[in-house]
């Protein structure tokens, strides 16, 4: 498995755990003011939300390299 296949493994994974983790935690203001949308969250931590998605990110990718490596499963077979 060369490194082009396990960043784009990365980058698939992080791109779905986003998805996942970005609603997580969200409250919106109760009185907006005029001109501010309803469902605008106040504090989005969206830095705290990538770092949560690249730590998933990287087990999930840490655990596809280990099974590919102890040779359990090899990326050909999803070819066939």
């Amino acid at each position: 498995m060369g490194a082009l296949s396990i960043i784009l493994i990365f980058v698939i994974f992080w791109w779905i755990a986003w998805f996942i983790v970005l609603p997580f935690g969200i409250k919106t203001v109760e009185n907006p003011e005029p001109g501010h949308t309803e469902s605008a969250p106040v504090k989005p931590r969206l830095w705290l939300k990538a770092a949560v998605t690249s730590g998933i990110s990287a087990v999930i990718t840490g655990a596809i390299v280990a099974v590919v490596a102890a040779g359990w499963l090899s990326l050909q077979d999803f070819a066939e």
